[in-house]
């Protein structure tokens, strides 16, 4: 017979998602993009949620898309002053994806 080894699985993922050196107005393309994928998948999950119930009241929890447009408002708030001020803006983001239970 034989011997069965089982490698461990993985637990743990990471996404280098944003690496690099960018100017004030690519920097707050990237941004926007970012947040407004999320903005929308908060929004369709939302909308899926009272899909095709004529009776829904339409009461759900907004506060993630309200918490992701006050973050945008503070990027283009951010980016603004930069522009002034001019230079090169380093944005670096992980996706850090970890298996639970």
């Amino acid at each position: 017979m034989k011997p069965t080894t089982s490698e461990p699985k993985k637990v743990k993922q990471k996404i280098s998602l944003i690496d690099g050196h960018f100017t004030t107005s690519e920097a707050l393309d990237i941004i926007n993009n970012v947040l407004n994928v999320k903005i929308n998948f908060h929004k369709l999950q939302r909308l899926s949620l009272t899909e095709g119930n004529t009776l829904d009241e339409c009461k759900y929890d907004s506060s993630r898309i309200g918490q992701l447009l006050k973050e945008q408002k503070i990027a283009k708030d951010f980016f603004k002053d930069v522009r002034l001020n001019g230079g090169k803006l380093r944005i670096n983001s992980t996706i850090e994806i970890t298996l639970e239970g």
